[in-house]
């Protein structure tokens, strides 16, 4: 993959990229052959976007009903703003405020969550082709840790699910479960645990190859690796999974940071 600069599209380019808002519409801007229709469990999935424009944003999740909103066949964004360019998937700028129908004014992709809309991917290997610039802050999210790319496996809920974090501020690489907390006051919902983590501080504005597999054992576990650039850099094994021995969905959470990715797809592993 080449490591080449991608230009910045315009406000006005990633609005009228894609103008219809309904998932119908959606559909027959990608291909409705492609995108409508029961989902088999196990089937392969894999990405795809229009050449440029909005894709979906954190309003269609809160306003699905809404003609104005866009709405995407694969995907929901529960914050932030999905957007295609050049047929890559893209955060847009790491901003914060409201996105409104069209993100317009803000992508509010500082804090930034996308999950399929499908949930039956079990025993699974994701791989994606990601590049990132180095990570920023706002008045509202400061400098963390954490701050950087994610890969999401086995995603049930916002506050139950797998978080592989490819690359975070800190350098480091993490494997974390994320499960429904017993304390209400914790935050949105879920406690994280670190199943395994080490350092590996990829390059930022470079292209790099992921690969994440969660895997059922047969005696109950889930083993999970994550590679880069074709290199094993960490596994963990969850020996008490719960609901998360079950398929979920997968996606990409990503912190003050700006996301490019290409080449998404999932497939059965194991």
């Amino acid at each position: 993959m080449s490591g080449a600069e991608l230009p910045r599209p315009s406000r006005r380019t990633l609005i009228g990229g894609l103008t219809l808002g309904t998932a119908a519409a959606t559909a027959a801007a990608y291909g409705a052959a492609e995108l409508v229709g029961p989902h088999e469990a196990g089937n392969p999935f894999t990405a795809r976007f229009p050449q440029d424009g909005l894709v979906t944003n954190e309003y269609a999740y809160r306003n699905p009903h809404d003609r104005r909103a866009r709405t995407s066949a694969e995907w929901v964004v529960t914050s932030g703003s999905l957007f295609a360019h050049s047929g890559d998937g893209w955060t847009g700028l790491p901003e914060v405020g409201e996105t409104g129908p069209d993100s317009s004014r803000f992508t509010d992709s500082a804090v930034f969550r996308l999950v399929t809309r499908r949930r039956d991917f079990g025993s699974v290997i994701v791989r994606t082709a990601v590049r990132l610039a180095p990570p920023i802050t706002t008045a509202q999210t400061p400098a963390q840790d954490w701050d950087g790319g994610h890969l999401w496996l086995r995603y049930h809920s916002p506050q139950e699910l797998y978080a592989l974090s490819f690359r975070r501020r800190d350098g480091l690489i993490v494997v974390k479960r994320k499960i429904p907390a017993k304390d209400a006051s914790a935050a949105n919902g879920g406690d994280y645990a670190t199943l395994a983590e080490a350092r590996h501080a990829l390059p930022y504005g470079s292209w790099h190859q992921l690969a994440a597999s969660a895997v059922n054992s047969r005696s109950g576990t889930v083993h999970l690796r994550l590679d880069i650039d074709g290199r094993t850099v960490l596994t963990a094994e969850d020996r008490t999974p719960g609901r998360l021995l079950t398929p979920g969905g997968v996606g990409l959470r990503v912190d003050n940071t700006e996301l490019y990715f290409r080449d998404f797809a999932a497939a059965p592993h194991g």
